[in-house]
């Protein structure tokens, strides 16, 4: 290539967009991109997929934990390399997954990883691993730590990891805020921030750029202001919606706290469009305490919806679907949860999304 050619050749950036997924991709998957003609599960957390020409390919799932160490990466591909071919994948859920192309590998593939505490599982009817944000760790605003509520509630529902016998699959996302992360499901747990911020003034001239502050509030309800003679902020608190903007340029608006920081269970999201449209969850349980480490108020409020499900939903409804079909007041008799005013939505397209009589008026 000439220098001339090479000038004109813009810069390709870094780390921008999607990875190229061909460099580490297994050669029959590299080879049959596209080209697949039928697949099935031999077992839960195994696939089996069977290319046109007649080659196969068997993707063995287990669960993981979303934040791992440098010792927890090596002996997951020690695995990979011993019992297996040296191929993996992490899917968005934080899964680890193997592919080899002789079924005689996977039963001490699954004995390999059971072994080292990685359950196997996480395909079909069964509880995915929960979709998640990484807490305390390196986030700049978490109101509690996802990935300890996940660590909770995968322990309680380690079985319906491991075994496909919900009626449909089963997605579950945590958040550590109200702004940033978290995402539709079938059960969603969410923090929510009950209280506007509490501002040290004293403190918000030497570490906030104000008009920054200023414009990140989503409502307008940050203004600046004079405080005891120092430039500070302050809050209009008819206007602010308690999401925790504010917090990460200036962290003296502390939006978190004992009294402050709960967390809600909202369920019946779902992202796919099978047999119904994607529809967005809706609160169900809110004012649950933060309670770490093991959140057990959450995993009882969970565990009641998750079973509720499990006992009475037909084959193949989705969370939202059974909701649907049997309607909120029998949803919530079956689960035990209490039914509210909260619960009520006043918005003006309510008949429609509520299973309500004709002559309620709000």
């Amino acid at each position: 290539m000439t220098d001339a050619q090479t000038a004109k050749k813009p810069r390709l950036p870094d780390e921008h967009g999607v990875p190229d997924p061909f460099p580490l991709m297994h050669p029959i998957l590299k080879k049959n991109y596209g080209n697949w003609d039928w697949h099935d599960r031999p077992r839960p957390g195994v696939l089996h997929h069977v290319a046109k020409n007649g080659d196969e390919i068997w993707t063995v799932r287990a669960g993981t934990q979303r934040q791992m160490d440098v010792g927890t990466i090596r002996k997951l591909c020690d695995i990979a390399d011993t019992q297996g071919e040296g191929y993996v994948r992490f899917t968005t859920r934080s899964n680890i997954e193997y592919m080899v192309s002789d079924f005689a590998k996977v039963p001490a593939l699954i004995s390999a990883l059971n072994a080292e505490g990685f359950p196997v599982g996480g395909t079909g009817n069964s509880v995915s691993m929960i979709s998640h944000t990484q807490g305390w760790l390196h986030c700049d605003i978490p109101g509690t730590d996802a990935s300890g509520v996940v660590k909770s509630l995968m322990d309680m529902m380690h079985h319906e990891f491991t075994h496909e016998e919900m009626p449909n699959r089963v997605r579950i996302t945590t958040s550590c805020c109200q702004i940033n992360c978290g995402g539709q499901g079938d059960i969603a747990i969410n923090v929510q921030y009950t209280k506007p911020p509490k501002i040290n003034h004293d403190l918000v001239a030497n570490v906030c750029e104000r008009p920054a502050v200023v414009a990140r509030c989503p409502v307008a309800a940050i203004r600046p202001a004079l405080v005891d003679g120092k430039p500070s902020l302050e809050v209009d608190e008819k206007k602010c919606v308690c999401c925790g903007a504010c917090y990460p340029p200036c962290p003296p608006m502390q939006i978190n706290g004992a009294d402050s920081t709960r967390i809600a269970i909202w369920v019946g999201g779902k992202h796919s469009n099978a047999r119904s449209k994607p529809t967005f969850h809706k609160l169900v349980v809110a004012n649950l305490p933060n309670n770490a480490p093991r959140w057990p108020e959450v995993e009882e409020v969970v565990r009641k919806i998750l079973y509720a499900y499990k006992d009475n939903a037909k084959d193949f409804e989705r969370m939202g679907e059974w909701i649907d079909r049997i309607g909120w007041p029998r949803f919530f008799e079956l689960t035990g949860l209490a039914f509210t005013k909260h619960h009520i939505d006043t918005w003006v397209g309510a008949r429609h999304n509520m299973n309500m009589s004709a002559h309620v008026r709000f």
